[in-house]
């Protein structure tokens, strides 16, 4: 009969370590953060600005009480400063600004967007970090679909702010209810081409889960398709440019990752340059074809009216700008009635960089485009270069660390027809990376990457 040895030769099994409870709690806290931030303009057409800045409020507040109790690993000195350049300049703005109160409540929101993608940065490892943002994304789109298949099925219509089922009320349109009858969806974000912005995003984030050989890939799967749909029904132009330009950056990034030469990456970067290049100028000498061929020439032509309009004020204050204002406040009397179309009135100049030269002038697009530089820069190489810290040089590739160049893709071709990286998820998913790069640029490797107590077991797998 087989006893016991009070001599064993290893130690008695025990069961697995499992995660607490207060950390599932901070990672669930997260999800929600970065949910709110891609559905925030829902939020203010479905509840209203009062409610959605208090949720906001106490999602900032809460975060910053996790870091404080939590006091992960974290090197001051590699903070995104470059970024913190731009913020600052914004904030100086308020001085001279000619819409002051606009400037501090917006450059207020700029700083609650800055500390929360560092606190999401600083207390996540790199693999949770995209577990996260993908579970926020999955519920955008899953919500966004059953949102407009119930509105289609019991409004008939659209569903508008304040949950109005009736047009005469005057408010803005929320959800389309359209999905049956071949129009654009707006999902619960209430924008067509900010959902579609997200179901690229979401394509990507799901996609690199699955090439990571996550444990879920059936259901991975099954959200790249959701994902796909909601691009499709969304019918952004905008997505769809980016779509392209994501898939050459992607098509750079693994050639990149073949060569065994130096040398040999320079006429990759030729070719990337060339292609990048011939592409942009090519769509913007048969823009008017291009979209009247896709149906958006409304757009298009609205766009060039907003633009003209934002440059021409912008000669008034060329060097310095007029003052930050992200977006632009409608009650303010400084924008009230200033660009109407459709009815509407316009909070923004549909472009990242016409915006800027017309808040911040030449100054501020300088400094925002050495962040966005910054960014690129440390983004590219963290895909591109092999994981080495020591004299080992054959470490294998991560699929993890194509996601912040790949964001970087998406939110540069965003910028140039929208205002919105400059804001909420965007400018969040910027410092979030960014940050997350200079905190820890090897993934599995550092303090903040080697806690058992967030990701125990996963040091002894390779991504």
């Amino acid at each position: 009969m087989a006893r016991f040895s009070r001599h064993p030769a290893s130690a008695p099994p025990v069961a697995p370590e499992r995660e607490r409870t207060r950390h599932l709690l901070l990672r669930g806290w997260m999800v929600f953060s970065l949910f709110f931030a891609f559905t925030a303009p829902g939020w203010v057409l479905g509840f209203g600005v009062p409610v959605t800045a208090i949720v906001g409020g106490v999602i900032v507040a809460g975060s910053a009480v996790m870091v404080a109790v939590i006091r992960p690993p974290f090197q001051w000195r590699r903070l995104p400063w470059i970024a913190g350049t731009f913020i600052l300049w914004a904030g100086l703005s308020i001085a001279w600004s000619g819409w002051r109160e606009t400037s501090a409540l917006t450059w207020l929101l700029l700083v609650a967007t800055t500390f929360q993608g560092i606190a999401i940065a600083s207390v996540l490892t790199w693999r949770e970090i995209v577990r996260a943002i993908g579970a926020a994304l999955g519920w955008v789109i899953g919500l966004s679909l059953l949102a407009e298949i119930l509105v289609a099925w019991l409004v008939g219509g659209a569903l508008y702010a304040g949950f109005e089922t009736d047009a005469a009320a005057g408010a803005p349109e929320w959800i389309s209810g359209g999905i049956f009858a071949g129009a654009r969806i707006d999902g619960v974000i209430g924008n067509p081409n900010l959902l579609g912005m997200i179901a690229l995003l979401a394509v990507i984030v799901f996609t690199i889960e699955f090439a990571a050989r996550e444990s879920r890939r059936i259901m991975l799967g099954v959200w790249i398709g959701l994902s796909v749909l909601t691009l499709v029904l969304a019918a952004s132009v905008t997505a769809w440019i980016a779509a392209a330009g994501v898939a050459l950056v992607l098509a750079t990034v693994l050639l990149m990752r073949t060569a065994r030469k130096p040398g040999e990456r320079t006429r990759y970067y030729v070719g990337y340059a060339v292609i990048g290049a011939a592409g942009a100028v090519a769509l913007w000498i048969w823009r008017v074809p291009v979209f009247t061929a896709l149906d958006r020439t409304a757009d298009l032509l609205d766009r060039e009216t907003i633009w003209t309009a934002v440059l021409e004020r912008a000669g008034d204050h060329l060097a310095i700008g007029g003052g930050f204002a992200t977006p632009w406040l409608p009650r303010d009397p400084a924008f009230q009635d200033w660009i109407v179309l459709d009815g509407r009135q316009v909070t923004q100049a549909h472009s990242v960089w016409v915006d800027i030269l017309f808040q911040l002038g030449i100054v501020g697009v300088f400094l925002l485009g050495f962040a966005y530089l910054a960014f690129v820069w440390r983004s590219w190489f963290f895909a591109v270069d092999r994981p080495r810290w020591d004299l080992r040089a054959d470490r294998p590739y991560s699929a993890l660390t194509l996601l912040p160049t790949l964001t970087a893709a998406v939110l540069l071709v965003q910028g140039l027809a929208e205002t919105a990286p400059l804001m909420g998820w965007g400018w969040m998913l910027m410092i979030l990376l960014g940050s997350k790069i200079k905190q820890s640029p090897h993934i599995g490797e550092g303090p903040a990457e080697q806690r058992l107590a967030i990701e125990r077991g996963e040091l002894l797998r390779t991504p």
